[in-house]
C-alpha cells in the first residue's frame, strides 16, 4: 500500500497569518493520523513562513512510534536566527525520512529537482550524514532527469518524483505524455534499487491515474490540495478519500 504522508505547511500558514496558535498544527496532525494517514510531512524553511522549528520538534514526538515523519528541505541552506538548519532538525527529531529539495529562500514552492551531474559530489556527504542520524534519504527529482539512477550511487534510498508538470497537464486534459514520463522515471529508479515517492500538486482528481501508472509507489506527499479540499469537506473525510484512491 502506498503511504499517504500529509504535508501540514498550509495549516501553519493559516496559524501564522494571525500570529496565534490556531489552527493548531498538532490537532491537524492528530486528525490526519486518526483518519489513517501513514505519515506527516513538513518543509521548514529558513524564513519560518509556515512550519517552525518548534513545530518540527513537536511533530517528531507526536509521530514517533505511530506514523512516519518526513522532513523536507534544503540541506545546504545555512543556519540563521530561529532556524538551526536541516541537519540539526534531523538530529533533534530523528525522522523516518528526510527529503532533500533544491529550493532557495525566495521560492514560493519547490519547482524543480536536483541535477545530479552538478549536485552529486556535494550531496553524497550530506546523504551519509543524514543516514548516520537514522533517516532514510529521498532526493527530489524531475521525471526527465537524465541521471536519476545516480541517486542510488551517492547513497540515497529513494527519489521523490516532482509531479508538478504532470498535474498541470492533467488540469488541461492532455497528460498522457507527462504520465508516461512519470512512469518511465519510476521504472528507472526502481531498476537502480531506489524506492519511489511522488509529490507536488497531486489531488483527488489526478492521483488515481498516477497510482495506476506506478503501482509500486512507496509514498505520496500531499499538502496544498488536501488542505484546500478539507476546507470544504473536512480534514478527516478528505484524508480518507485520498486513502481510498490509493487503495483502489
Amino acid at each position: 500500500m502506498t503511504t499517504l504522508s500529509v504535508n501540514l505547511n498550509k495549516i501553519a500558514v493559516l496559524r501564522n497569518s494571525r500570529g496565534s496558535t490556531e489552527p493548531a498544527v498538532r490537532t491537524a496532525a492528530q486528525a490526519c493520523i486518526a483518519a489513517g494517514a501513514g505519515g506527516i510531512t513538513v518543509h521548514p524553511r529558513p524564513d519560518r513562513r509556515h512550519i517552525r522549528p518548534d513545530d518540527v520538534s513537536m511533530l517528531g514526538e507526536l509521530c514517533r512510534g505511530r506514523v512516519e515523519f518526513n522532513i523536507e528541505g534544503n540541506g545546504f541552506a545555512p543556519a540563521r536566527e530561529g532556524y538551526p538548519g536541516l541537519i540539526a532538525l534531523v538530529a533533534q527529531t530523528h525522522p523516518a525520512q528526510c527529503t532533500l529539495v533544491p529550493d532557495s529562500d525566495g521560492q514560493i514552492t519547490s519547482d524543480h529537482g536536483f541535477d545530479l551531474r552538478a549536485d552529486a559530489a556535494r550531496l553524497q556527504p550530506l546523504i551519509a550524514e543524514l543516514k548516520a542520524q537514522g533517516a532514510r534519504v529521498s532526493l527530489f527529482m524531475d521525471v526527465d532527469a537524465a541521471d536519476i539512477e545516480r541517486a542510488a550511487e551517492i547513497g540515497a534510498d529513494r527519489v521523490e518524483l516532482y509531479t508538478g508538470p504532470y498535474a498541470e497537464a492533467f488540469a488541461q486534459n492532455h497528460y498522457a505524455r507527462q504520465l508516461d514520463a512519470c512512469a518511465r522515471a519510476a521504472e528507472r529508479a526502481r531498476g537502480a534499487g531506489l524506492g519511489v515517492n511522488a509529490g507536488h500538486d497531486l489531488n483527488q482528481a489526478n492521483l488515481g491515474a498516477l497510482k495506476r501508472a506506478i503501482p509500486f509507489l512507496a509514498e505520496v506527499s500531499i499538502g496544498h490540495a488536501l488542505i484546500g479540499e478539507a476546507l470544504y469537506a473536512g480534514l478527516t473525510p478528505t484524508v480518507q478519500a485520498y486513502l481510498k484512491i490509493l487503495a483502489e
